[in-house]
């Protein structure tokens, strides 16, 4: 958990930093590359929690089948 708790307080950091740029009126590319890596963040966030509860809580072979769904879905 120790993990996950560095990755939120990263991706608030960078929250933090779009929130500056936004007040600095920067220009808009580099707010949307900023947003862009904090989606990316948030979605490698999403899947380590989800794999830390399938590792949890499922078989092996329960695990394997939706760990594809799962990725597929996040891909969307």
């Amino acid at each position: 958990m120790d993990q996950l708790d560095k990755r939120v307080s990263r991706i608030l950091g960078q929250m933090r930093g779009i929130q500056n740029m936004v007040k600095e009126e920067r220009d808009c590319i580099e707010i949307l590359q900023q947003m862009s890596a904090v989606k990316k963040a948030i979605d490698g966030l999403s899947l380590e929690i989800i794999s830390l509860y399938m590792k949890k809580e499922l078989t092996p072979d329960q695990a394997k089948k939706f760990e594809k769904i799962i990725n597929r879905a996040i891909e969307l």
